[in-house]
């Protein structure tokens, strides 16, 4: 393996971006749960993208899904997060990291019952923050969306789900009740 091509030929700049960690996040949830962009693909030149997702204690997560075009991964800061791991969950932890190459079936939920917090990656980056926002949107305003306007929501944002009956032996993980 080697380094990328060069795409910077000069001497340097100062186009070093910070984000201080007290900007409020950029979505909350009616959930309680929130998200904080803190490099978009368009800040980014579409290198990656990286979000801080905040969840709140009730179960929360998306079911078995990949991407075709983008890699995803998750580092956990604090609480516990089940991970997905295209067959088996595991109960992460802070400091503990998963990577899923396109085309790798994973899934992650908040079931501890309390607080969790994780950093998202998206390589190469896509507008996830686009994505999340849709859903925030349709969570908020209580809509019911049909099978079929689902599967155009997730065309559009680079999500396949997986029929969990498809999976040998997937069962969700335990829930704690609040």
């Amino acid at each position: 393996m080697s380094y990328p091509r060069a795409r910077h030929l000069g001497d340097g700049t100062s186009e070093a971006v910070l984000r201080p960690a007290t900007l409020p996040p950029e979505l909350v949830f009616a959930c309680g749960g929130a998200v904080h962009h803190l490099a978009t693909t368009a800040s980014t030149d579409g290198d990656y993208g990286l979000f801080q997702w905040d969840m709140a204690a009730q179960p929360s997560g998306p079911d078995p899904h990949f991407h075709r075009g983008m890699s995803e991964a998750f580092f956990v800061l604090h609480g516990s997060v089940a991970l997905f791991a295209g067959d088996h969950w595991t109960d992460a932890g802070p400091g503990d990291f998963l990577y899923v190459p396109p085309g790798g079936i994973h899934a992650f939920r908040n079931t501890s019952g309390s607080e969790a917090s994780m950093l998202i990656v998206f390589a190469p980056g896509a507008p996830r923050e686009d994505y999340f926002a849709e859903l925030a949107e349709i969570r908020a305003a209580g809509r019911n969306l049909t099978n079929e306007e689902w599967d155009e929501v997730y065309a559009r944002h680079d999500q396949v789900m997986v029929n969990p009956a498809r999976l040998d032996g997937y069962a969700p993980p335990p829930t704690v009740a609040l």
